[in-house]
């Protein structure tokens, strides 16, 4: 299933924030808490909190910066 072109930013915002926030909240906690036992446990609510500012942001940013780089890119 394909979703129409008008869903494209929302799209990318949804993906793009998914996979910045799963890396960048795994990479804190690990280096915060240590790969442990309860790893897991104290990385999710983290990736979910990540996630959930991530989103929005993105929402709001993205067409910013796709002007910009319009702006500096031939």
């Amino acid at each position: 299933m394909k979703l129409p072109i008008k869903y494209q930013t929302a799209a990318f915002c949804l993906f793009m924030s998914f996979f910045m926030s799963m890396a960048i909240s795994f990479c804190l906690t690990v280096i915060s808490y240590g790969l442990n036992d309860g790893f897991l446990l104290t990385w999710l609510p983290k990736y979910a909190l990540s996630f959930a500012i991530a989103f929005p942001v993105s929402l709001l940013v993205v067409p910013l910066v796709r002007s910009i780089v319009g702006r500096v890119c031939l």
